[in-house]
């Protein structure tokens, strides 16, 4: 039984769910590797009438069956990997997000998640588009399983690194999406 048990572990660890099937992430708004649309990136910096600063919706299939929650951080990997956005406590049922979800430390969709607030540019809660006004440059979505169902010792003044630190901790898989923008 105790070997059976770590096998599981070991194969949950991998980012596989309890059927074999890989844990991925996609979006309907941007292809594996290919250009964020301008709806999605900041409205600071060099603004535009198609930046809108809206998350991109988001969706995940074969998760660990052990999730508890599930928690999504977006980096920029050209620029130190920079923290654009932390959503967590997202409701193990939950398999998607839609596009803009609110600036809001608890938004309604999905009820009972709570984001972490951006102190950069913008200074909100919630979703940072990408802002590179004078390169390309790589953001990356991590959405991760967690083993538990709400991460009590962040609140609404936790930094984007305590968070993420909280989150990896946390994380009995993770799926990977990027894009360019």
């Amino acid at each position: 039984m105790a070997v059976a048990r770590i096998a599981l572990t070991a194969f949950l660890a991998m980012g596989l769910g309890a059927h074999g099937t890989a844990f991925t992430l996609t979006s309907s708004a941007f292809a594996p590797g290919g250009v964020i649309p301008a709806v999605h990136e900041c409205t600071s910096g060099s603004p535009g009438p198609q930046k809108k600063n809206e998350s991109p919706p988001l969706s995940w299939t074969g998760a660990p069956a052990a999730a508890r929650s599930h928690a999504i951080v977006m980096r920029d990997l050209d620029n130190n990997n920079l923290i654009h956005w932390v959503i967590y406590d997202i409701p193990a049922g939950v398999t998607s997000l839609p596009q803009n979800v609110a600036h809001a430390y608890r938004p309604p969709v999905p009820a009972g998640a709570r984001q972490v607030y951006y102190r950069g540019s913008a200074s909100l809660y919630g979703y940072q588009g990408p802002c590179s006004p004078r390169t390309v440059n790589t953001y990356e979505f991590v959405v991760h399983a967690l083993n538990r169902a709400t991460l009590t010792e962040l609140t609404s003044a936790s930094s984007t690194q305590t968070a993420a630190r909280v989150i990896a901790n946390a994380s009995l898989g993770s799926a990977r999406l990027s894009g360019e923008s």
